[in-house]
């Protein structure tokens, strides 16, 4: 068994080894709390969940620290918009709200959304509010090693010197003078315009509240500096992996790099980035009105459906979202849900069978080959098939050895363990029972040539809206939609 993940950082697959032996520590970017969870947030939690789930699975100790930006620019403007007269009230927008109260109102939100979708939670979620000591003592250690300044117009602001750092750009293989200037001041305090913030200098107009006393003034964080010092306090100065949505990569992930690698700290031995999802083929953006949340997925589909939509790509591939997406992967969980309402019924359950929590090896590859979660799901469905195929030849022990795959590679992939099914879910395991009873009934029938009792029993399902699809291993059936 060798573990090979890509590197961003060296731009290859390697071969994966923990830097302590049977224990895996992986730090992942969480929400910046400003608005409703978007769905590439959402997708960048389930693909380290399966990361996650994986490695545990391959009897690793995973710690996982999963952050919190709590305060932030976006954040500040958000509940300063709450107190001017253009307010919009959005659903669940709240008038004159101090931005603590907004972030720790959207903080539950996002906290709701991992739940529903059966994000395991991290061992360690730490909001960036909580660390200010930990991010004074990283600055100074930054400012004594010579690589960062306090800002040259007494703003209050400290930065970073870019180019007191010969491997600044490595991360994303850029140089230096190639690259932009950095937007989260004003450069007229910078010695360089790529310089970033470590420190905010209070500025007027913004609440008290929002600033913290420091030894250049008071102030706030930068964004970047808050994940450095925040990973380093649970998981030490060198650790196995740091993930992220792809559009991380610049400027937060280079810079977190620089500035953690100029303290003399090793930093992450492996980069991890999940691809961005488009939909049908473009960048989601508000401003064309072409985007989709989970809640709106969670409005057309149950959780498992959205969970295995938004799980089933190579985490490192774009996710493209269509109409009919959530349509296709409910006919997939509804095949894979028709074989285990199918086993139920005739078997003991998955513990009593051969091959209980053990994964199919062309599953287990899979996983292994940089989490191929495609070849992996066509894994889990040649299961369900040859667990079809058995239970209609009677054949009860391969039956269960197919059930006790399949259980295992759901749950690897997190499709038991979806937060508590809703009511949409307890239906349709309902409806399972009986749509299958009634399959079973054609079957008999057919096998009897009694095509007339055949064929009313297709049409009645068809007429409740559900399709049935004869194939060489027995009969299929899914829901319509729309």
């Amino acid at each position: 068994m060798t573990l090979r993940f890509y590197d961003t950082a060296s731009a290859e697959v390697r071969d994966f080894v923990p830097l302590v032996p049977g224990h895996v520590s992986l730090y992942y970017c969480g929400a910046t709390v400003q608005g409703m969870p978007h769905v590439g947030h959402i997708r960048s939690a389930i693909a380290f969940d399966q990361l996650t789930r994986w490695l545990q699975y391959r009897d690793y100790r995973v710690t996982v620290v999963r952050n919190v930006t709590d305060i932030d620019d976006k954040i500040l403007a958000k509940s300063a918009d709450s107190f001017g007269p253009d307010f919009e009230d959005e659903p669940g927008a709240v008038r004159n709200e101090e931005w603590w109260a907004l972030a720790y109102r959207y903080e539950q939100e996002f906290l709701k959304a991992y739940d529903t979708l059966g994000v395991s939670r991290p061992t360690y979620e730490p909001r960036a509010t909580g660390h200010i000591p930990e991010m004074h003592a990283l600055i100074q250690q930054l400012i004594d090693r010579g690589h960062a300044y306090p800002a040259l117009d007494d703003s209050g602001d400290v930065y970073f010197d870019v180019r007191s750092w010969d491997k600044y750009g490595s991360l994303t293989r850029q140089k230096i003078d190639d690259m932009q200037g950095a937007p989260d001041a004003d450069p007229r305090g910078k010695k360089d315009p790529r310089d970033f913030a470590l420190w905010k200098g209070h500025k007027d107009g913004e609440p008290t509240t929002a600033s913290w006393p420091s030894p250049w003034g008071a102030g706030r964080p930068g964004w970047h500096l808050e994940c450095s010092a925040m990973v380093t306090k649970y998981l030490g100065t060198e650790f196995d992996i740091h993930g992220g949505g792809l559009d991380l990569r610049f400027p937060h992930h280079e810079n977190e790099m620089a500035q953690s690698q100029a303290a003399g700290h090793g930093f992450a031995n492996f980069w991890m980035h999940n691809g961005m999802v488009t939909y049908a083929g473009e960048k989601m953006s508000k401003s064309i009105g072409n985007t989709v949340s989970p809640a709106e997925m969670l409005e057309l589909a149950p959780p498992r459906v959205v969970r295995y939509y938004l799980g089933q790509a190579q985490y490192r591939s774009v996710l493209d979202y269509q109409p009919t997406s959530l349509q296709e992967a409910a006919a997939a969980v509804e095949r894979i849900d028709g074989f285990l309402n199918r086993a139920a019924r005739v078997l003991p359950g998955p513990g009593d069978g051969p091959g209980n929590g053990t994964v199919p090896d062309a599953f287990a590859a899979a996983m292994d080959d940089d989490l191929n979660v495609p070849q992996a799901l066509a894994a889990l469905h040649d299961t369900v098939r040859t667990g079809n195929t058995a239970l209609t030849a009677g054949d009860l022990e391969a039956a269960g050895q197919a059930l006790a795959g399949v259980t295992a590679m759901l749950d690897v992939l997190g499709l038991n363990a979806a937060a508590k099914p809703a009511a949409d879910d307890h239906a349709h395991t309902a409806l399972g029972v009986l749509v299958e009873a009634q399959l079973e009934a054609r079957a008999r029938a057919r096998a009897a040539k009694d095509w007339a009792a055949s064929d009313a029993i297709r049409d009645t399902l068809a007429a409740a809206g559900v399709t049935v699809e004869d194939g060489a291993d027995g009969a299929s059936w899914s829901l319509k939609r729309g």
